[in-house]
């Protein structure tokens, strides 16, 4: 999508989502397959914190204060790929596996919620380039 050019940061960050909301999903669907796997430790996909990064959402911002400057790019949405936690039983109980069914269907429910908000967001953003395409019609 991004090499057509015609795609503002809001489009990449939206697709970036996507992928990463995707990624996220098959480890949750891998830890509920495994929940009775002995020894399984579950994983996380974390990359909220990275996309913010990228996007520029921290506390300074890097600005152009001359026209000869090089442009400033506050996204590097090509390097934010998540990183996967694994958390091991440590309680010693049981068959080592540590995988909470319940917890898992939360996080399944919240990460598709958030995926279907993105192409709600993405679609739009689409329709108005479609739109405009149409020159108004």
């Amino acid at each position: 999508m991004s090499s057509l050019g015609i795609f503002d940061k809001t489009a990449r960050v939206l697709e970036k989502t996507l992928d990463l909301r995707l990624q996220k999903q098959q480890v949750i669907a891998s830890n509920i397959a495994n929940a009775e796997t002995p020894g399984y430790s579950p994983a996380k996909l974390e990359f909220e914190k990275q996309l913010q990064g990228a996007v520029g959402r921290g506390d300074s911002k890097m600005i152009a204060t001359h026209k000869s400057h090089f442009p400033v790019s506050g996204t590097n949405l090509d390097k934010v790929q998540g990183q996967v936690i694994r958390t091991p039983d440590r309680s010693g109980l049981g068959d080592g596996n540590n995988v909470s069914v319940d917890q898992e269907m939360i996080d399944l429910a919240e990460n598709q919620i958030m995926y279907e908000a993105a192409t709600q967001m993405l679609n739009k953003k689409m329709g108005l380039l479609k739109y405009v395409a149409q020159d108004g019609r």
